[in-house]
C-alpha cells in the first residue's frame, strides 16, 4: 500500500506543467485574468493582416484563418497601440518582416511616456526590452511589437508611476522572466492605476520586466476560462497557436 502511494506521488510530481495556463486571480484588492505561457514549448506570434492585406481586427477572424491550416488560437490579446487605420504606432515585426520602425523618442500619450519597450519573440523564448536596450542589443526577433510605457524595468516600477494616481482604466500587458521562458499576460477585470498594474507583475508575478499594451480597448481570448471578448476592431494581436485537435 505504502509503495503504491509512493509510486503515485512520484508520478504526480513528474507530471508536466501546463505550457499555457489561464486563471482569474485577485491581488491587492483588484481582479485580473492571468495567462502564463511557456515560450520554450508554445508557438507565440503576432497577427495584424491576412494574406489579402486585410486587418484581422477580431479574434474570430484570426481563429477562422488558422482553422484552414488545422490550427486554432489557444490564447490571444491585443498587443500594442495603433493608429485609426489599425497600423502599429511603433516597431512591428511579423514573421521576420519589419512593417514599422522603432520609435525611440518621447511623444504624446502612454506610448510616448518613456521608457517604453518592445516585446520580442524568437524561437524558444520571448523577452520584454526597454526600447533603447532593444535598439542597441542587435537581437533578431521573429515577431516584435513596441508599446509603452514599460511597467517594470529591471525589477523596478516605471519612475513616473504614482501611488496615489487617480487614473483608473482596464489595462493589459505582458511580463517575461530573465531566461525568456516564462511569459505572463495579464488583463485587469476592474479599473486599475499604472502603479497597481505594475505591482502585479513585479510583486505578485515576480517578473523583472513588463510592458503595458493598452487600456480600455484591451481584450482577451482565453477559451480555457470561457472568455473571448468582442468589440471595436483591434490592431496588432499576440496569440498562442496550437494544433486543432
Amino acid at each position: 500500500m505504502i509503495r503504491a502511494l509512493l509510486v503515485l506521488l512520484a508520478a504526480l510530481g513528474a507530471a508536466p506543467v501546463a505550457a499555457l495556463d489561464c486563471n482569474d486571480i485577485a491581488y491587492d484588492g483588484n481582479r485580473f485574468t492571468v495567462c502564463e505561457v511557456d515560450a520554450s514549448t508554445e508557438k507565440l506570434q503576432l497577427f495584424l493582416r491576412n494574406d489579402q492585406g486585410k486587418v484581422y481586427g477580431q479574434f474570430s477572424a484570426i481563429d477562422a484563418a488558422l482553422a484552414q491550416d488545422g490550427q486554432k488560437l489557444a490564447f490571444a490579446t491585443n498587443a500594442g497601440m495603433y493608429h485609426s487605420d489599425r497600423s502599429p504606432v511603433g516597431l512591428y515585426i511579423e514573421n521576420q518582416q519589419q512593417q514599422m520602425r522603432l520609435i525611440p523618442n518621447a511623444g504624446p500619450g502612454n506610448f510616448g511616456l518613456l521608457p517604453n519597450g518592445v516585446f520580442c519573440m524568437r524561437p524558444g523564448r520571448a523577452d520584454v526590452y526597454e526600447s533603447l536596450q532593444y535598439r542597441d542589443s542587435g537581437v533578431n526577433c521573429t515577431h516584435a511589437t513596441q508599446s509603452g510605457p514599460m511597467l517594470v524595468i529591471e525589477g523596478e516600477l516605471h519612475p513616473r508611476f504614482l501611488v496615489d494616481s487617480n487614473s483608473y482604466y482596464i489595462r493589459n500587458g505582458v511580463g517575461t522572466s530573465a531566461d525568456g521562458k516564462r511569459v505572463v499576460f495579464a488583463i485587469s477585470r476592474n479599473a486599475v492605476t499604472f502603479h497597481q498594474f505594475g505591482r502585479l507583475f513585479r510583486d505578485h508575478l515576480k517578473l523583472p520586466s513588463a510592458l503595458y499594451f493598452d487600456g480600455n480597448i484591451s481584450r482577451l481570448h482565453a477559451p480555457s476560462v470561457g472568455r473571448s471578448d468582442n468589440g471595436f476592431m483591434m490592431g496588432p494581436v499576440v496569440g498562442v497557436v496550437e494544433a486543432n485537435d
